[in-house]
């Protein structure tokens, strides 16, 4: 728990300033607000007995009052602008490092976690940080604060009663530090379970068409009722946890504040000499202290069961900012060669150890060659891809362009010569133009409609209300073949040395997809292009088609080749246009 918190402070360095201001303003609103029971003293003891109201004196002391309350609500107010400035420039960088981690980590971390738990890191969980922890921290030092302030006031109004006061406290302390231990544990596990219902709920809400086409809705429910049960329990746990420590802090304050105004009231009747002579006015300021004195072990205790909670978020922040990154390559070569020579060398590969997948793949790819990957559902044909553009590395072999291994490239100049269009569409929020220019920001607007025209989606666009100026994004209303133009016509934009088309046409209807075919035929002259394809008519033009199965190349040629072969690709094919 320490070393969280060292990690989480130590992103507030840069802005010592508001924790130096928040703590100078803290002390003096504090200070000034603890003068307040003194003067209310003596306007009670200007007050007591007959005909013995001094009014210039009480005047007095309410314009000394008036004006220190006054000056101590300004004082708080630049401390809390300190203390928010303090906490919400240290959790923006925070959650500017977890979205740039989420850029640096491997792909498999990524494809190890939901999109809903990892949303909940960079938000949900920098929120509890900046609520339970930054914001916390002007409590508990105006807390710490009050305490010492009251307690020299006390001692300064009558020692022994300060004594009695100071004895009983530890009971506050023992009884909110066990019920803290107790808490920390069922917060740990609700913000665990926080993000798994955060990603449920994301995975559903964003996937309803398939949920209802499917009838999966009394499923869905059960999963997420299962899981918001688990948090409930929990939570309810965790919330009994920390609701005890105030009311329990509070009972025994109430206890000390009883026996202040016991043991007081005997000496302002001058029942007791030992604990000597008090005059109501004292009195009435001691009451006020013991008051003060014992409320900050509530606000602390308070902060500390919000503490346990904050603690849990940073705990899972930090295990993802604590994730093994891919490595650094910037000192390694650009890539320069684009002739789109590629060869793989008994390439091994699987993403569990356990479950083997590619063995000993080998191929040679000329400069401008077709290769189309063909096979059965998991033979390894998308994995192929991500080797190809080392979102994975391989486990053994290598894989060279130009004649040189591919690991002595970094990998942005490596990506950069690919031009890339997966079966799963993609736009953003932002203008047509801008989702076209994805790859090219700075692409003159001529540029991307000739691309457009290319795909053959500037028709659809100039029918947009703002044509390329509409904002569109994932729920805009476009169909998955609008999308899919879209993302084609940005590899048309950037004209990239090599291709891989994975299923890119799957989501178009066959008249617009032999027309893209063209187009795609125009921008694969003279490159070396990778086709992902299941439905086979569109790559009986392919220089050479692998067919995979289980990792293994069992088969390669061109597509009459194949055929004659009469094998496993012979039967592929012919399933799909089997009467």
């Amino acid at each position: 728990m320490i070393s969280t918190l060292k990690r989480v402070f130590s992103y507030a360095r840069p802005y010592i300033l508001y924790f130096v201001l928040t703590i100078v303003f803290a002390a003096a609103g504090i200070s000034l607000s603890l003068a307040v029971p003194i003067f209310i003293g003596q306007a009670v003891d200007q007050c007591v007995g007959k005909d013995n109201v001094d009014f210039d004196k009480l005047l007095t002391i309410v314009i000394k009052l008036a004006c220190t309350v006054i000056a101590s609500g300004i004082f708080q107010w630049i401390m809390i602008f300190s203390t928010n400035k303090l906490a919400f420039g240290t959790v923006r960088d925070l959650r500017a490092d977890v979205f740039a981690k989420l850029e640096r980590v491997p792909l498999k971390y990524i494809d190890g976690h939901t999109k809903g738990e990892l949303s909940s890191r960079v938000i949900n969980d920098v929120e509890i940080i900046s609520d339970g922890l930054l914001q916390g921290f002007a409590q508990f030092f105006s807390g710490i604060m009050t305490i010492i302030g009251t307690l020299i006031f006390m001692m300064t109004i009558n020692v022994k009663i300060a004594v009695v006061v100071v004895l009983l406290t530890p009971l506050s302390f023992i009884a909110a530090s066990k019920i803290t231990q107790a808490s920390h544990d069922s917060y740990v596990k609700q913000s665990k379970l926080r993000g798994d219902m955060v990603g449920l709920a994301e995975e559903m809400a964003g996937n309803q068409k398939i949920v209802k086409a499917f009838v999966y809705g009394e499923q869905a429910e059960k999963r997420f009722a299962e899981i918001n049960n688990k948090y409930k329990d929990i939570g309810i746990k965790a919330t009994f946890f920390s609701s005890m420590t105030n009311p329990t802090t509070r009972f025994v304050n109430g206890i000390i504040y009883a026996a202040a105004g016991l043991l007081g009231a005997l000496g302002a009747i001058g029942y007791s000499s030992f604990i000597g002579a008090m005059s109501v006015g004292k009195l009435s300021s001691f009451l006020a202290y013991s008051n003060q004195y014992t409320k900050p072990f509530n606000e602390i205790s308070g902060v500390f069961a919000e503490l346990q909670n904050a603690v849990a978020s940073a705990q899972r922040i930090f295990d993802l900012l604590d994730e093994k990154e891919v490595p650094d390559d910037s000192d390694k070569e650009q890539l320069s060669d684009r002739s789109g020579q590629i060869n793989f060398d008994n390439v091994c590969f699987s993403y569990v150890p356990e479950v083997k997948l590619i063995q000993d793949f080998s191929l040679s790819v000329k400069p401008g060659q077709r290769i189309a990957i063909v096979g059965p559902t998991g033979c390894g044909k998308s994995t192929i891809i991500n080797l190809l553009l080392r979102f994975y590395d391989i486990n053994s072999g290598s894989i060279s362009i130009g004649g040189r291994n591919y690991t002595e490239f970094t990998r942005n100049s490596l990506r950069s010569c690919f031009g890339m269009v997966l079966q799963e569409t993609w736009v953003f929020t932002g203008t047509v133009a801008e989702n076209i220019a994805y790859g090219m920001p700075d692409a003159s607007l001529e540029s991307i409609i000739a691309a457009a025209k290319a795909v053959h989606a500037h028709g659809f666009i100039k029918r947009l209300p703002k044509g390329y100026d509409t904002i569109i994004s994932e729920d805009c209303g476009l169909s998955q073949g609008q999308k899919q133009l879209i993302c084609i016509a940005r590899i048309m934009l950037m004209d990239p040395p090599m291709l891989i088309l994975d299923e890119a046409t799957s989501s178009i209807d066959l008249r617009t997809e032999h027309r893209i075919q063209r187009a795609f035929n125009k921008l694969m002259e003279g490159k070396t292009s990778f086709i992902i394809a299941h439905r086979l008519s569109t790559i009986k033009n392919s220089d050479v088609i692998l067919v995979m199965k289980n990792g293994n190349i069992i088969e390669q040629g061109s597509h009459s080749e194949l055929m004659a072969q009469n094998g496993f690709y012979a039967e592929l094919y012919n399933s799909q246009f089997a009467s």
